[in-house]
């Protein structure tokens, strides 16, 4: 194992390679057979071509392209019922954690709701200034150098004035290689969700496009935020936000309806007692006119009537008749209005189509979001500008298929998308997990939560998240309560109650990791000085970092070798084994014993330390000699 993120141009010469093995000669491209391929009419390169560029963007490409060797560690103090929970929040550079989380979550995630900074010119945020990153900036970005572990609102955290001749570009460089990785994450039915205004929607929409391509744009919907005009602005006081969504695979993606409301429902009725139940009228024209639709009805009353100028009828009339005979036909208490088709409630989808503009009546806005946090939160909101539940709830309602979903937020702020998957999954019995991922940016000192205990901004993420679970714990025992009274003193586990056994089963935990430098020396041939040469042999000969725990490592070792962080690890004989016997990694000294007893349960793969042989070369070559015999995939650090 190189101890290495997922290598992103790797990857995408794969992808290459699979679909034109004849163009790709010693892992690299092959120009001139790539064009007899397709053909010199398909590929032409051109000085003048639409295209989105900006000054920085091969930069952004760069970084997309450096791998990482940074990991995240678990943090259980902080977190609620860690080893059984499968709800994650990282602490972290979300452009690294989105590296660290390529192996692992490949394909893997279903819905991604985000709500990156909007670029108004107050917004600071991480970007590169140039390719060349130093050490120092490194360790800054993934958070190894303040002591207190907080993120400060210098060196790589900047403030993106509209003053800067690169505006536009900084924001369009920190964007475009996290939806890059973000992308890579996403399933083939998956789903993303950007919240953005004016200020940077057209250069959204634009490398999203480059990004998930243009076929896969799904929708560019209206979020009304606001209710009330704000009289001191200029020109217009703007109510509304935008969020894009696109697909990653269009053809195999599937947008659920939203729900019927009662109120909806309540436009059905049932004035001639019907037996097929509650109905309400449709209309019985349409247009343009249709010459074979356009005919004499004769009323119950005797009137007869014609459809409307330019319409025809809804039917033929051999098929309105076909209704009139099966009832499906109503002219009225006095058999005198026109007619008009009966549609019936049970027979209607059982959801509605969304339309791309949604009020705040539908959705919440932004004063009822900061209402949320008050109400957690004793009336103090804490956040600025965050988005309402029910919002979200939608968001994810209409892009999660399936109730186990991977809902992922990297721009997770004050923690919305955690309390929506929560209560979701209360009030539908799903068991969708999220994976939240916020920036350790420190609070202002002289702000109210600074003073109140909460250093960053994650901190508020984590406190809003425990206090949501709190608050869900505490209405499932009131309503376990009150299904014990419904069947008496004494409810045992054979009492019929689904709502219930359905709370039983929620996820109401969370675990905590932050990013973190890899509990491994880097190999560094490359870089081998007669300065360096004593560390780079250290590196080689004992690679484990001085202070690195154990559950540090094996957490590390998962994610590099492509497993989840809520995979259900047990501990037992000195061992620790993933999903079962899926994988085993050894952390302990070896001997011939440990090796048997690891054949023995045979397990897919193993991943042990080099040093753990401690010097034992022998032990070590009949080791790697009697995994391969057993078909077991052997690995060591």
């Amino acid at each position: 194992m190189d101890g290495k993120s997922l290598n992103i141009l790797h990857d995408q010469l794969e992808k290459l390679k699979q679909i034109f093995p004849e163009a790709v000669t010693e892992s690299k491209i092959d120009w001139e057979k790539l064009q007899a391929t397709l053909g010199k009419e398909n590929i032409e390169f051109l000085n003048e071509r639409y295209v989105l560029n900006w000054a920085g963007k091969s930069d952004a490409f760069k970084i997309l392209q450096q791998t990482t060797t940074a990991t995240l560690k678990p943090i259980n103090g902080e977190s609620i019922n860690f080893d059984t929970t499968e709800n994650i929040f990282i602490e972290g550079e979300n452009l690294e954690v989105l590296k660290v989380l390529q192996k692992a979550y490949y394909g893997k995630v279903k819905v991604i709701c985000i709500d990156p900074p909007y670029n108004t010119g107050n917004d600071s945020f991480i970007y590169p200034d140039s390719f060349k990153e130093s050490k120092e900036d490194y360790k800054k970005r993934i958070g190894d150098v303040d002591e207190e572990g907080y993120l400060m609102k210098e060196g790589m955290f900047r403030r993106n004035s509209k003053d800067s001749g690169h505006y536009h570009s900084n924001w369009l460089s920190m964007m475009y290689p996290r939806l890059f990785l973000a992308k890579n994450l996403l399933r083939d039915d998956g789903v993303i969700f950007v919240h953005i205004d004016d200020n940077e929607v057209h250069n959204l929409r634009l490398i999203m496009n480059e990004i998930f391509g243009e076929e896969n744009f799904v929708a560019n919907i209206i979020w009304q935020r606001a209710y009330a005009p704000v009289n001191m602005n200029k020109f217009f006081s703007i109510n509304h936000d935008y969020i894009i969504c696109y697909a990653k695979n269009i053809n195999g993606f599937k947008l659920n309806k939203l729900t019927r409301t009662d109120k909806q429902n309540d436009d059905y009725k049932n004035p001639d007692n019907d037996p097929r139940g509650r109905w309400k009228v449709g209309n019985p024209s349409v247009g343009p006119a249709v010459e074979k639709n356009i005919y004499e009805i004769t009323l119950p009353s005797g009137r007869k009537v014609l459809p409307p100028k330019g319409r025809s009828w809804l039917y033929n009339e051999k098929k309105y008749y076909e209704l009139v005979a099966d009832s499906r036909i109503y002219f009225g208490k006095d058999g005198n209005s026109i007619w008009a088709p009966k549609l019936f409630l049970n027979e209607v989808s059982s959801g509605i189509t969304p339309l791309t503009l949604w009020t705040y009546k539908e959705v919440g806005h932004s004063q009822d979001a900061t209402k949320e946090l008050k109400k957690l939160f004793d009336d103090n909101s804490y956040f600025d500008y965050p988005k309402p539940v029910l919002l979200t709830k939608r968001l994810i309602h209409l892009g999660s298929i399936n109730n186990n979903d991977i809902i992922l937020d990297f721009f997770s702020g004050s923690g919305t998308t955690a309390q929506a998957v929560l209560e979701q999954n209360k009030e539908d019995g799903g068991n969708r997990k999220f994976i939240l991922v916020q920036l350790p940016e420190k609070c202002e000192e002289e702000s109210e939560a600074y003073k109140a205990g909460y250093k960053t901004i994650a901190d508020i993420g984590k406190e809003r998240i425990r206090r949501v679970i709190k608050k869900l714990n505490e209405e499932c025992h009131a309503e376990r309560s009150e299904a014990s009274k419904r069947v008496g003193l004494f409810h045992t586990d054979s009492s019929p109650d689904s709502r219930r056994d359905q709370n039983d089963k929620l996820d109401l935990g969370f675990k905590v990791f932050k990013l973190s430098s890899s509990n491994f020396k880097i190999w560094r041939g490359n870089e081998i000085t007669e300065e360096n040469l004593e560390t780079q042999l250290d590196a080689f000969t004992n690679p484990v970092k001085e202070g690195s725990e154990k559950e540090n490592m094996l957490y590390e070792l998962m994610l590099k070798a492509g497993y989840l962080l809520t995979d259900r690890v047990e501990c037992k004989n000195k061992l620790y084994y993933v999903n079962g016997s899926e994988l085993i990694i050894a952390l302990e000294e070896m001997n011939q014993k440990l090796v048997d007893t690891i054949i023995s349960v045979k397990p897919k793969k193993v991943i042990t330390l080099d040093r753990l042989f401690a010097d034992n070369d022998q032990l070590k070559t009949n080791t790697v000699l009697q995994m391969r015999d057993a078909e077991i995939d052997f690995k060591t650090i």
